[in-house]
């Protein structure tokens, strides 16, 4: 499962964080102060909302998985 927080920035949506939940339940942690490991890294595209399946999702609940 991965998770975004992205933000607008001259009309695109920029990912600032992107965690992966593993289905062994490992997460893997990806933002500017951590671009890459050896698990992978923090997208260099923007989020284009028509071509990419994504769900909004309160802030509380982003938070509540990134500092799992």
């Amino acid at each position: 499962m991965w998770y975004v927080e992205a933000v607008p920035d001259r009309g695109e949506l920029v990912v600032i964080k992107q965690a992966e939940l593993t289905s062994a339940g490992q997460l893997h942690r990806y933002s500017w102060e951590h671009l890459e490991d050896e698990h992978g890294g923090v997208t260099d595209q923007a989020v284009d909302p028509e071509e990419d399946p994504l769900e909004t999702m309160p802030a509380e609940e982003f938070q509540r998985v990134w500092t799992r």
